[in-house]
């Protein structure tokens, strides 16, 4: 139920932010952008400092980039972008896009990253999927609808894809800890597992802050096995009996 709440805020937030983005000046598209890169960084740095070991993120980052860049998975999602692109009568590659040169790559990848990296999806689908409770998701589902809206006004209607990621991966999320239920059954937001799994997802958070902001293209999507691999470093660390705090 969760999941579904949160498919629904970002459909309809992806739809009104479509139908307003061409009714606002380009100043303004641009200002709420800039807004929305600076509250995302501020998210992001308030995750990032839940570590109690800053050397497990770092670690878990550099890992990550090494698997993501053999892995390809920035590249990936950008095919699948521009498989959708195509999909929607989009020009090929090489011309320019139409609708304003919003790119619904760009948006795609941008709105999926931003709503599926955090605590909260993760979170809140095992706890939608230990108990039922789906009450974390649907506040992550309010704030991604007004983020949805805030997206599609400057980048376009390809935010409303992201919608399907979200499906995915917190649906996936759900129905793994629905069958792994009863070894499950204590993680919470206390779990050292889960704090430096959030620490390193906040960085990650930060470097989509840097891309809304044009500051940097940071490819967030190659860095994402970093925030498995934090929880992982934590539980082996555990089992040789040594803290990492």
């Amino acid at each position: 139920m969760g999941t579904l709440i949160n498919i629904v805020t970002v459909l309809v937030g992806g739809l009104l932010g479509s139908l307003l983005g061409d009714r606002l000046p380009q100043r303004t598209r641009d200002t709420v952008m800039s807004g929305l890169g600076l509250m995302t960084l501020v998210v992001g740095l308030q995750m990032a400092l839940t570590t109690q070991n800053v050397l497990i993120p770092m670690i878990s980052l550099l890992a990550g980039a090494v698997i993501g860049e053999w892995w390809g998975i920035e590249a990936a999602l950008e095919r699948l972008g521009r498989w959708f692109e195509r999909r929607l009568g989009a020009p090929e590659d090489g011309a320019a896009p139409s609708n304003g040169g919003k790119s619904v790559a760009k948006a795609f990848v941008t709105a999926s990253l931003v709503f599926c990296i955090g605590p909260m999806s993760i979170l809140g689908s095992v706890q939608d999927g230990l108990t039922g409770d789906y009450h974390l998701l649907a506040i992550k589902s309010v704030l991604d609808g007004f983020a949805a809206l805030a997206f599609a006004a400057s980048l376009g209607p390809g935010v409303l894809l992201s919608a399907l990621s979200v499906g995915v991966y917190q649906g996936g999320i759900t129905l793994a800890t629905y069958a792994l239920s009863a070894s499950l059954a204590g993680v919470t937001r206390e779990t050292p597992g889960v704090i430096e799994m959030t620490a390193t997802g906040g960085v990650l958070i930060m470097g989509i802050s840097l891309l809304l902001l044009d500051l940097r293209q940071v490819r967030v999507g190659n860095l994402l096995p970093a925030v498995i691999i934090a929880p992982v470093i934590v539980w082996l660390l555990g089992l040789l009996g040594v803290s990492y705090a």
